[in-house]
């Protein structure tokens, strides 16, 4: 089966909850099931990302709404897939080969040398145990030696430590600061009593990615949850095989690249209609655009974030937000709020090559400027 360009860019907006316009009833976890897990980041220049990624799928999301389901039993939990993300608490069972895998990972990382040892964890574990939730600042450690950017003092890698590997878990957030509690008050009973054989866990991994990605190369899947390696994710190719279909997908510049895809593919992209022509603001952190090398390959658009690349070396700037409309991209905008002042302004706007922006792309822009206006609570754009 081959699937050429076009259909490929639909089927993954269409799997990404961005084909259809943001708008109708609110399902806060039909979206966050959906996407899989929600890329958690502290920076808030507009918003943050997890918010902005949710309110993407739909705008009548409200920051406050992501508070009420974190920990609670048919709520999200908070993990680590490529980055700090949300997932749904039903993925738990097969999810804990994670926290093995992280500890595994941890125990020989040389940035967590200075960590409490097994006693000391205890004694964290005690204390939570006993007062409640905590955060970092309930402990005063210091970093001891050379201070650098990643350095953390021996408290905070050891929470850490425990809830990469399973034993402490997010119970909330205050500010975006998180509050650690023992994994057995946030996570069910019954997720955690089911016991669930590894091979199982990482065939469902890779199942749930391929259902996601619609159409993907086995790193593709590898990189969707970063639950797997390359040989546990090629082991299940073989294994699935009754349930995948090989495909050629096109890429923007016109070459066929062999892939997987789920076995009912040609019923999926009989069932697309096109994407919504509503322009949309998206993260940086958006998972449809998260795999830079598959955003270039389907939509010709090279993007990536600058947060970390020194001033004198960006491209673009500092927070830069890709501007999707229909089936591509068509430029990139950086956007700033003063939710104090109640004001969002546009510093740049950078319009793809090739890509004509009539008065009506603008007024379409505008619109989209002023809906995200409002869901930081700000009642004037400037631009």
């Amino acid at each position: 089966m081959r699937i050429d360009n076009r259909t490929a860019r639909t089927l993954w907006l269409a799997s990404q909850g961005l084909a259809a316009a943001p708008t109708g009833p609110l399902d806060l976890m039909g979206i966050v099931r959906r996407l899989g897990f929600v890329q958690l980041d502290s920076i808030q220049v507009v918003a943050r990302a997890h918010h902005h990624i949710l309110w993407s799928r739909n705008q009548n999301y409200r920051e406050p709404m992501l508070d009420r389901v974190l920990g609670r039993p048919d709520g999200v939990f908070e993990h680590f897939t490529h980055d700090a993300s949300i997932l749904p608490m039903e993925t738990l069972p097969v999810w804990r080969r994670q926290f093995e895998r992280k500890r595994v990972q941890l125990d020989g990382a040389s940035w967590f040398r200075s960590m409490p040892d097994a006693e000391g964890r205890a004694a964290i574990r005690s204390r939570i145990a006993e007062e409640g939730p905590l955060s970092t600042h309930a402990f005063d450690t210091k970093v001891v030696g050379r201070k650098e950017m990643w350095s953390r003092p021996p408290h905070k890698l050891a929470l850490d430590y425990m809830w990469y590997t399973g034993e402490l878990a997010t119970s909330h957030r205050i500010n975006f600061t998180k509050f650690y509690d023992l994994a057995e008050r946030i996570f069910p009973a019954d997720l955690r009593a089911r016991a669930v054989p590894d091979v199982d866990r990482v065939d469902a991994l890779c199942d749930m990615a391929l259902d996601r990605l619609g159409v993907a190369t086995p790193g593709e899947i590898k990189a969707f949850w970063d639950a797997a390696d390359r040989g546990e994710v090629a082991a299940w190719a073989a294994r699935a095989q009754e349930r995948l279909r090989p495909v050629e997908v096109q890429g923007a510049s016109g070459d066929w690249l062999p892939a997987l895809a789920p076995a009912d593919i040609a019923a999926r992209v009989d069932a697309l209609t096109g994407p919504t022509t509503r322009l949309r603001i998206l993260n940086p952190f958006d998972p449809a655009v998260r795999d830079r090398a598959r955003l270039a390959r389907l939509f010709g658009f090279d993007y990536r974030v600058e947060m970390f690349v020194p001033a004198a070396k960006r491209v673009w700037g500092y927070y830069v937000f890709p501007i999707l409309e229909g089936h591509r991209f068509v430029g990139r905008i950086e956007v700033k709020a003063d939710r104090r002042k109640g004001v969002l302004t546009v510093p740049n706007l950078w319009t793809e090559p090739g890509v004509a922006w009539p008065v009506a792309r603008h007024d379409r822009l505008d619109a989209e400027l002023s809906r995200f206006a409002r869901l930081v609570g700000a009642d004037r754009v400037v631009r």
